[in-house]
């Protein structure tokens, strides 16, 4: 009985060592990047970090997250580009705390990754509410860790209409949005999606599916939040100071985000183009699909 209780136990210990010699033998299949990334204590941002080469940094709309560039990220790993999605706090499967909002803490995030991925010389692509933030991203920083800056559909200058700029939202409209984000945000997140496309039927059913699906994702507060901070928005006046390439993507059937923004922006900031899409809403990522990403691989490159 002994000698069995010795033999079960030295083929146990056997057995373990040589698990474990296998366990620390066995090359990562991983690049050893992290998923999730701390900006502040208790809050992490999720990215997708995909691919080796020249960093492409993409910022999605509200109240999207970083899924919604799934056609962006294999293309420009191909393509020998390091792409790289980051989903807002509040948004996707980034941390949701209570708190601040803003443009400010946006851009602040942003910083913190880029920071601790030792980025540099990136891309940095921004769609609707993100081509806002990553506008206010490179005024606040002085285009820290980026050499060129694109937007796609961008909800800027101003998202809404002021004394002097009778272009985009109304008082009344911004209103209603921000309230029935309140009230009725999955009613709001489909009569949003029917105004995504060019047209109400541009859009397959299952990527309008696909769309809201990624939209209903967000956060409710941080949805609230972050449109009311985009109606406070008027970027106007730091324009002026974006000193880096620009390319303005824009849809010109856009309902959402109307091609007069990319005009806007175009007079406003010194050395940019627009790149239009005549067949395209503000869906331009999926709608011409194939445009985007040459038209965004030809920037990245030039």
């Amino acid at each position: 009985m002994k000698a069995l209780i010795c033999s079960t136990v030295l083929a146990a210990t056997v057995s373990f060592t040589s698990t474990s010699n296998a366990q620390a033998q066995r090359v990562a299949a991983s690049a050893g990047r992290a998923e999730y990334i701390e900006v502040e204590k208790n809050v992490k941002l999720h990215v997708t970090d995909l691919g080796d080469g020249q960093p492409i940094v993409l910022i999605h709309g509200w109240p999207l997250n970083d899924a919604m560039y799934e056609y962006q990220y294999q293309y420009f790993v191909e393509k020998g580009f390091r792409v790289i999605g980051i989903s807002l706090r509040g948004f996707g499967k980034s941390d949701r705390p209570y708190g601040k909002y803003n443009f400010d803490v946006f851009s602040d995030d942003i910083k913190v990754v880029l920071d601790k991925l030792k980025i540099e010389n990136a891309v940095l692509g921004g769609f609707s509410m993100g081509g806002a933030v990553v506008i206010h991203y490179i005024t606040k920083y002085n285009s820290a860790h980026v050499s060129k800056l694109a937007l796609f559909g961008a909800a800027a200058p101003s998202w809404k209409q002021r004394a002097d700029f009778p272009f985009g939202a109304t008082d009344e409209a911004a209103a209603g949005l921000i309230y029935t984000t309140k009230t009725n945000r999955q009613q709001l997140i489909e009569d949003f999606g029917k105004g995504f496309g060019a047209t109400e039927t541009s859009l397959s059913p299952a990527t309008s599916a696909w769309l809201a699906s990624i939209n209903l994702d967000a956060s409710p507060y941080a949805t609230t939040q972050a449109i009311t901070a985009l109606r406070d928005l008027d970027l106007r006046p730091v324009l002026g100071k974006i000193n880096i390439p620009v390319a303005i993507f824009h849809g010109t059937k856009d309902k959402l985000c109307d091609f007069v923004f990319a005009e806007q922006l175009h007079k406003g900031i010194k050395n940019s183009y627009i790149v239009k899409f005549e067949n395209s809403g503000h869906a331009l990522f999926v709608e011409e699909m194939e445009k985007f990403n040459t038209e965004l691989e030809k920037f990245a490159k030039s």
